[in-house]
C-alpha cells in the first residue's frame, strides 16, 4: 500500500472579479495530478516558477483545500481523517526560506520542540526539550544551539533547524518545498546529503520540489515534470535523465548549466522561445504548445492525455509514441 496517493487532484483559488461589481472567479492552479509515493522513496517534482509545484505540495498535506480529486494517507482519505492535526506528526514540510520560517522571538529549542505540544501533549517540558536537542544533533548541530536565536544562524544552519523541526515528531514523510534554492551551492550539497542520510536512517519518504534538475537527479527515485499546473511527464530517475521524452522536459534539461565553463560558453539555443502563458488564460490544447518546437494545429486545439508509453513512463504529448 502506498504511503501517500493523490487521484486527479485539483487546486484553485478564488480571486476578485474585475470592476466594482465584478463577480469573483475561480482560478485553477493545479489540474488532475495523480501520484503515488512509497515509504523510503523520493519523488522529485520539477518545473518552472509558477507551474504549481508548491501549491501541489501544500495540497498534498491538506494545508490548502483542494477543488477536485482526493488525497489518501496510508489508504485513508485525508479529508475524512478525524483529528488530522494530530496525524500531521507523520507528514511534515520544509520551507524554501529558512530564516523566514523561524520565529525570531523564540530560541531554537522552543522552535524545534513546539510541534510536540500538538503531537505529544503529554510530554513534559524537559522531555520535549530533550527531543529537540536530539533532533538538532541529528541534523548536525550541537546541543548548545537550543539556546540560540534565529538571527545568530547562517542560511545553512537555519535550514538544518527547519529540518530538525520537521523530524522531531518522527514523521514518515516530508514535503521539501525548494529547500536548497536559497542556499549557496556548497551548502546545498550538505543539506541534500543530510536529507538522504535522514531518509536512510528514518525510512522517510520525500516529495522534493525544485526547479533545479541537477539537484533532483541527485536525490530522487522518480521524477514528475509539471508545466502550467499539469503533469507532462513522469518517469524513474535513470530513464528520465538518460532520455527525457516530452519537449518541455528536454527544454528544462537543456537549460541546466554545464559545469565546464568552456562548454557552457559554447552552448546556444538553451532558452525557451515565446512567453509563458498566463494561468488566467491557459492554452486550449497542450500547455506547452505556444513554446514547443514540435507544435502542430492539433496541439493548440486538443489537450494530450498523460499516458503510459513504456513501463513506468508516462508522457502527455501527441508526438511521443514510446520510449
Amino acid at each position: 500500500m502506498s504511503l501517500l496517493e493523490a487521484r486527479n487532484l485539483g487546486v484553485g483559488y478564488t480571486i476578485p472579479g474585475a470592476g466594482l461589481f465584478g463577480a469573483p472567479r475561480h482560478l485553477p492552479i493545479v489540474h488532475e495530478v495523480s501520484l503515488s509515493l512509497q515509504p523510503g522513496r523520493t519523488l522529485g517534482v520539477v518545473g518552472e516558477s509558477g507551474c504549481g509545484k508548491s501549491t501541489l505540495g501544500r495540497a498534498l498535506l491538506q494545508l490548502i483545500p483542494s477543488s477536485a480529486g482526493q488525497v489518501f494517507w496510508q489508504g485513508q482519505d485525508m479529508a475524512k481523517i478525524p483529528n488530522l492535526r494530530r496525524r500531521r506528526s507523520e507528514m511534515q514540510i520544509i520551507f524554501q526560506d529558512p530564516i523566514a520560517a523561524l520565529d525570531p522571538r523564540m530560541t531554537l529549542g522552543k522552535i524545534v520542540s513546539r510541534p510536540l505540544a500538538t503531537f505529544e501533549p503529554e510530554l513534559s517540558k524537559a522531555a520535549a526539550r530533550a527531543r529537540a536537542v536530539e533532533a538538532l544533533q541529528q541534523v548536525g548541530l550541537s546541543a548548545d544551539f537550543a539556546d540560540r536565536y534565529p538571527h545568530e544562524l547562517s542560511g545553512g544552519q537555519a535550514q538544518r533547524v527547519g529540518i530538525a523541526r520537521a523530524i522531531v515528531g518522527r514523521p514518515k514523510m516530508i514535503i521539501c518545498d525548494e529547500p536548497v534554492s536559497a542556499l549557496d551551492v556548497s551548502i546545498q550539497a550538505q543539506v541534500i546529503n543530510l536529507l538522504m542520510d535522514l531518509q536512510e536512517s528514518m525510512g522517510l519518504a520525500l516529495v522534493f520540489i525544485s526547479h533545479n534538475l541537477a539537484v533532483v537527479r541527485h536525490i530522487s527515485h522518480e521524477v514528475m515534470v509539471m508545466c502550467l499546473g499539469r503533469v507532462v511527464e513522469k518517469a524513474p530517475r535513470s530513464e528520465f535523465y538518460a532520455r527525457p521524452l516530452h519537449p518541455y522536459s528536454k527544454a528544462l534539461m537543456d537549460a541546466v548549466p554545464e559545469p565546464d565553463p568552456r562548454r557552457e560558453k559554447g552552448r546556444v539555443g538553451t532558452a525557451l522561445p515565446g512567453e509563458l502563458p498566463s494561468v488566467l488564460n491557459p492554452p486550449k490544447g497542450c500547455v506547452f504548445a505556444t513554446r514547443c518546437p514540435l507544435a502542430a494545429e492539433m496541439c493548440h486545439n486538443s489537450r494530450p492525455l498523460l499516458r503510459e508509453v513504456a513501463p513506468e513512463r508516462h508522457v502527455a504529448c501527441h508526438f511521443v509514441e514510446g520510449a
